[in-house]
């Protein structure tokens, strides 16, 4: 078998069998196939798609090249929950307690962040002392005794992945449905979740930019997990503003506490319950979305889901006390408001430019080297719908620096006061076949 004429089949259209995408993602892991080969083919990928068969071939490749976790001593129907990305992305740190809270174990491995703001790891690095690095018994010990758990992934898992999408991001072939859809299940695969829920966004602050290629990722993706003999399901929710109202490390921790104490964002909260409510089914804790949602409500308004967020930073090593005393992890040195200039309704918050800003503050990262400012964000306090007053603050910005003047400008742009109030809207489909 040569590389060589399965780049020139795939150029011309024609499908790659199982074997052959094996012995491709094998060669590229084990280095005998080199970049410029491989990036070849992405482009192929790019111009020519794939068939679903291919997809699946592909995912479970690379899932079979590194470390398959074993969750089987953990008790119960573990459920995994993926975003997609978005801005002002909170729903894990809230989800994972408040469905742990109802008995649903979430073992859970995430990433860091590139990009706007931190990721899941980062977000949680922001309480002082957690661990996000423990063995793998620790962390099945863990699950077992409080039912959660999130900690960094295994540096072994899906290492074809790794170099797949450095290669891709540098070859203009990030934006492939297939590719972005076997990257994404490769991890949840080898992450060893039994179930998998997964919120894929759209609008300006996702991905997918749009909603007919937003549906062909959802039904790829749950596709692919039923095909590897997971239960998986597909939520596709709207990013075209942020979701909740904090961008920023520390400040989204303090939204997922405020959340947990049922004083969050009536969208991200909804988000939460949504999701929630389709891990607590695919976990069998529940009979019907409505029986779920009603359990999680319950657990959320009783005080049990704090609790379950509680144990779990006193399980990872972290400060428990900031769960009372916010103020301890708001450090940034500077806050200013930011003042509407005219009256009218919020009609438009262009979520990735709105995410760049908080970036630009140092809330994100645009190289993997870079050092991330847990205290630094935005809080928004006007969302797409909202009346607004002329002078009124539209959001605080949060900052270690005075020279903010890129930051406002850049908000100012892309923040549109009209005379019309809109709807926003928080689900567009969900997906189950």
């Amino acid at each position: 078998m040569r590389m060589v004429d399965l780049i020139e089949r795939k150029r011309d259209g024609n499908s790659l069998s199982k074997a052959e995408i094996e012995f491709i993602i094998e060669g590229y892991t084990d280095n005998s196939i080199p970049d410029y080969q491989m990036s070849a083919l992405l482009m192929a990928i790019f111009y020519q798609d794939m068939t679903d068969e291919e997809i699946s071939y592909l995912t479970l490749a690379m899932a079979n090249s590194g470390e398959i976790i074993d969750l089987s001593s953990i008790e119960g129907i573990k459920v995994d929950k993926h975003s997609t990305g978005g801005v002002g992305d909170t729903t894990t740190l809230v989800l994972a307690p408040l469905v742990a809270s109802v008995g649903v174990p979430v073992a859970k491995m995430s990433g860091r962040g590139l990009g706007f703001t931190g990721g899941t790891l980062d977000k949680f690095e922001s309480i002082p002392g957690f661990k996000i690095e423990l063995s793998e018994q620790e962390f099945i010990d863990i699950v077992n005794k409080s039912k959660v758990a999130v900690i960094g992934q295994s540096g072994n898992l899906a290492p074809a992945d790794k170099k797949l999408y450095a290669l891709r991001d540098v070859t203009a072939t990030v934006d492939s449905i297939p590719l972005i859809a076997s990257s994404i299940m490769s991890k949840k695969i080898a992450a060893g979740a039994d179930a998998i829920v997964l919120d894929v966004t759209t609008g300006e602050g996702a991905f997918m930019k749009n909603l007919e290629d937003a549906k062909r990722l959802a039904k790829t993706m749950v596709r692919i997990g039923k095909l590897a003999g997971r239960q998986t399901m597909a939520v596709i929710s709207d990013m075209s503003e942020p979701l909740g109202e904090a961008i920023g490390n520390s400040l989204e921790i303090v939204e997922a506490i405020d959340t947990l104490k049922g004083a969050g964002p009536k969208d991200l909260t909804e988000m939460c319950y949504v999701l929630g409510s389709q891990m607590v089914v695919l976990a069998g804790k529940a009979e019907t979305l409505e029986d779920a949602r009603e359990m999680l409500e319950e657990a959320l308004h009783s005080g049990k889901a704090l609790e379950k967020f509680r144990e779990m930073v006193k399980n990872q090593g972290g400060d428990v006390s900031v769960i009372d005393q916010t103020e301890k992890i708001l450090t940034a040195e500077y806050e200013s408001e930011l003042p509407a200039k005219t009256s009218g309704y919020v009609t438009k918050l262009v979520a990735n430019e709105i995410g760049i800003a908080a970036m630009l503050l140092g809330a994100g990262r645009k190289t993997k080297e870079d050092d991330i400012d847990h205290a630094v964000g935005i809080k928004l306090h006007k969302k797409i719908g909202d009346k607004v007053a002329k002078g009124e603050s539209l959001l605080t910005i949060y900052a270690n620096s005075k020279e903010i003047s890129e930051v406002e400008n850049l908000l100012y742009q892309n923040i549109v006061i009209g005379d019309t109030p809109e709807e926003p809207i928080l689900i567009h489909d969900v997906i189950t076949e």
